[in-house]
């Protein structure tokens, strides 16, 4: 490992701080908990001498970086998300050090049917050498997004222990509840005050990210007709037959998460739950074209119309709920600040690539609020996962990524930009 940073030590400190967050809650941070990392994060940046350093009451937390040159510049954000996904445990993370990694499988000691290999995990197979950091088998790692944590807070140690490096104003923020889809919702943008940003929230090393999915949530509501089951023939409609007949009605072929990759867009129901008189389906809505988004609320009308047709007396209603939007839609005006992230990269003696995500990013809501902001890689892997890894090197070479990027934004003037 390189002695020009700490972040191993930095991110294995952060992922045993429990940050889960919670999709059923109604409270802002959806989980008390993750107001553990935040109030850390802002006494260390306290200490490492920023400025503007701020836990607000929604536990965003925010933090400057002064410019050290004379002339006018924009300012740029660095933000990453404290909060880890519902899908796997993040209680009790024991983050364990793999050094100098060989390429043998990687058995973790507390499960020890969790194995990393290369057959089912290729992108090892360039990480020979590196050292791996991975949980003890029990939990997910941590490393979405707590690498990109790590990353931000040692590289604001960095720039405030070499004043030599010129930048403009830099803003650092850390949010709760993306995971969940709520990561901007409560976020202050005047707060903020940025011109433009970057998410440190990406995977394999090189990628820098500008286009996401566009996102729906739908909710698909079947009321049935309710009866006595001992004398029910000719009058029941179960409702949750009809919920049951509407999803095994979705496409089987496409359409649908197991079946699509690249571009390709799906639907895919995350809940579903009732009783007799009425049952409901909750499914997310994915396609990279906005436009092509917008035709498959009618689609699922139509197959949830031919269920209940057929039962008299049912029927079915739908809501739906705009979640986020592609970023490239915004990026594509601003084209610049990609292709300095791609010229950042490549002064860090690595070679760029243009990625998707079949996803999305606080930057794609970010970006509609006015922050263009694609994605950097952080080398976080297997994420969600027991078998959750990141590369310290990689971590490594996205600070030095973001150190050559503010000083080219620092050799762009205000009114090139």
């Amino acid at each position: 490992m390189s002695n020009k940073y700490n972040v191993a030590e930095r991110f294995m400190r952060y992922v045993q701080i429990d940050t889960t967050s919670d999709p059923t809650s109604s409270t802002f941070p959806s989980t008390a908990k993750q107001r553990d990392l935040a109030l850390i994060l802002f006494e260390e940046l306290k200490k490492l001498g920023l400025q503007e350093v701020e836990i607000d009451d929604w536990s965003y937390v925010f933090a400057t970086i002064p410019s050290n040159v004379s002339h006018a510049l924009p300012t740029i954000c660095f933000c990453s998300h404290m909060d880890t996904a519902p899908d796997c445990s993040g209680t009790n993370v024991k983050p364990i050090l793999h050094k100098n990694y060989d390429g043998a499988p990687i058995v973790l000691p507390d499960d020890q049917t969790q194995i990393l290999r290369t057959d089912t995990h290729p992108y090892l197979l360039q990480k020979m050498g590196d050292d791996l950091i991975t949980a003890s088998g029990l939990t997910l790692l941590g490393a979405d997004d707590k690498a990109g944590v790590a990353i931000i807070m040692e590289l604001a140690a960095y720039l405030m222990a070499h004043p030599e490096i010129k930048h403009g104003p830099i803003r650092i923020l850390f949010t709760p509840d993306e995971e969940v889809g709520r990561g901007v919702e409560e976020l202050d943008m005047q707060k903020l005050n940025a011109d433009f940003g970057y998410t440190l929230d990406g995977g394999p090393l090189g990628d820098i990210e500008d286009e996401t999915f566009s996102a729906d949530a739908a909710t698909l509501t079947f009321h049935g007709v309710s009866a006595h089951p001992g004398y029910a023939k000719g009058k029941m409609v179960n409702a949750i037959k009809l919920a049951s007949e509407f999803v095994a009605a979705l496409p089987k072929a496409h359409w649908s998460p197991e079946t699509t990759a690249h571009r390709e867009g799906f639907v895919h129901p995350t809940a579903i739950e009732g009783g007799l008189e009425k049952a409901t389906v909750q499914l997310i809505l994915r396609d990279h074209d906005t436009q092509l988004l917008l035709t498959y609320p009618e689609k699922l009308e139509s197959i949830a119309a031919q269920v209940v047709a057929a039962y008299p007396g049912a029927r079915y209603e739908m809501q739906l709920q705009e979640q986020y939007r592609n970023m490239k839609e915004i990026l594509v005006g601003v084209p610049f600040v990609a292709d300095y992230a791609e010229e950042a990269m490549r002064r860090a003696g690595l070679q760029p690539k243009r990625a998707i995500i079949r996803g999305g990013t606080d930057g794609s809501r970010l970006s509609f609020m006015g922050l263009p902001c694609p994605n950097i890689f952080t080398g976080e892997m297997a994420i969600h996962s027991k078998l959750e890894y990141v590369s310290v090197q990689d971590m490594e070479k996205a600070i030095d990524t973001c150190v050559e990027l503010v000083q080219i934004w620092e050799q762009h003037p205000w009114t090139q930009a």
